[in-house]
């Protein structure tokens, strides 16, 4: 069998909606070119005030990291709070890896040569199911590669059950969000039967009003559509929601949908969620940088209610 795909030797290949995917190395990604999601993207920064010419979806790869003030405050009066699932609201990168590596074992990969944790991150995290079994098998038919990942699902699913554990803080930024009444919805590539269940586990299925699957949409992340979709299910602003994440992949999709991002460290590196366009980047729930940014949308929202009685 094929070990690891080689590195470079980067090209572009059209992947038919309106999009370049850039090959090379076993990465992915997704640039858009159509006329339509700018124009969205546009609007949204227009709403926020913030389109100048360093913003990352006009001139530049990445949005600075960095301000006196949250980028978050600028979403007041928040209306929704979106999350990635896999990485974001539980740390099942591990789990990912661990079924990867027995199932890719099983088949002789890469010499039989275990899968490390940075072939893991850059081939497979984060990406849809179509992405990452190109990554990992460019010479075989695509259908065979994605039966390979189903079978790989499964194994997830049984190890899910027995090991899936929160990030550390969550039950707490579950909490504020939920005493604000704010909106929210999981946005996530995984699988539909996986996104379920690890809600089900999490306690967390009557806590979203929406479940926004990538494969259901136009195209998943690192694309914007399924961000966008679930502004349009929840009918709320890109101006007035922002979104936790974990991967590289989907912080592009949340920035490229017009919002600001919150980057959770479970396991990507931070340099490449900066790249990605984070606005926040996190240890985890319970990290004071993410209070102090909450506690500025508090006191907005506060200063803004006062003013308008």
């Amino acid at each position: 069998m094929r070990g690891r795909p080689k590195k470079g030797n980067v090209r572009p290949t059209e992947t038919g909606r309106g999009g370049v995917a850039l090959r090379g190395g076993g990465r992915g990604r997704w640039l858009p070119n159509n006329r339509k999601i700018h124009s969205t993207i546009e609007q949204s920064r227009a709403e926020q005030s913030l389109i100048d010419p360093h913003d990352p979806l006009i001139s530049c790869p990445a949005m600075a990291a960095t301000s006196a003030v949250s980028p978050l405050v600028a979403t007041v009066p928040v209306q929704a709070v979106l999350f990635d699932i896999d990485g974001t609201l539980c740390d099942s990168d591990p789990l990912h890896h661990v079924a990867f590596q027995e199932m890719l074992l099983a088949i002789g990969y890469n010499n039989g040569v275990p899968i490390d944790d940075e072939f893991f991150i850059k081939n497979i995290a984060g990406r849809s199911d179509v992405e990452a079994a190109q990554n990992l098998f460019p010479d075989w038919p695509l259908e065979k590669g994605l039966k390979f990942l189903e079978e790989k699902e499964t194994k997830y699913r049984s190890l899910a059950m027995e090991r899936l554990e929160p990030v550390n803080g969550l039950a707490k930024v579950v909490q504020w969000v939920k005493d604000h009444g704010y909106k929210r919805a999981a946005v996530t590539n995984a699988p539909r039967i996986n996104a379920e269940l690890m809600l089900k586990l999490l306690g967390l299925t009557d806590f979203f009003q929406a479940v926004i699957v990538g494969g259901e949409c136009e195209q998943p992340k690192p694309a914007p559509f399924p961000y966008l979709k679930a502004l349009k299910e929840l009918d709320v602003s890109a101006a007035h929601t922002f979104i936790f994440e974990d991967s590289a992949s989907g912080t592009r999709a949340g920035v490229a949908a017009g919002m600001p991002v919150v980057a959770v460290l479970t396991r990507n590196p931070e340099n490449s969620l900066q790249e990605a366009g984070a606005s926040l980047i996190v240890k985890d729930y319970a990290d004071p940088k993410l209070w102090s940014a909450l506690e500025e949308i508090d006191a907005a929202e506060a200063k803004l209610k006062s003013g308008a009685t």
